[in-house]
């Protein structure tokens, strides 16, 4: 089994101040994903809802070697990452499966393979 990242995007605005009902309705789905990645043979290994960007810090590499840190995001954009499942699938289309059933409601899910550092290059 291969480890997939699910990368979730969506537009933070949406859940600024989010309704108790806005609040279980998405509790409840992320509930039920978990159990159906289960059930059709994948595993959840980690997951974890993100603070606003607003809450980020940025380093970078600076023009003299140096490091440049700021508050908030490197780039502007309309979706931002919001969090994210590391989860076990048989390969890329089961991955995708799950991905599909995750829930964005005001966004996309990212699906990237995680790379095997253990075996050095090929």
């Amino acid at each position: 089994m291969a480890q997939y990242l699910l990368l979730i995007y969506e537009n933070e605005s949406a859940y600024e101040s989010p309704t108790p009902e806005l609040w279980n309705q998405l509790m409840e789905a992320h509930g039920k994903f978990a159990q159906a990645v289960v059930e059709q043979g994948g595993k959840i290994l980690g997951g974890e809802a993100l603070q606003p960007t607003a809450t980020a810090t940025s380093i970078r590499g600076g023009t003299s070697g140096d490091q440049v840190v700021t508050d908030g995001p490197f780039v502007e954009t309309k979706e931002a990452l919001g969090g994210f499942y590391l989860v076990e699938a048989a390969d890329l289309d089961q991955a995708i499966s799950f991905g599909k059933q995750c829930p964005a409601p005001f966004g996309g899910i990212e699906v990237r393979p995680v790379m095997d550092t253990s075996q050095g290059p090929s």
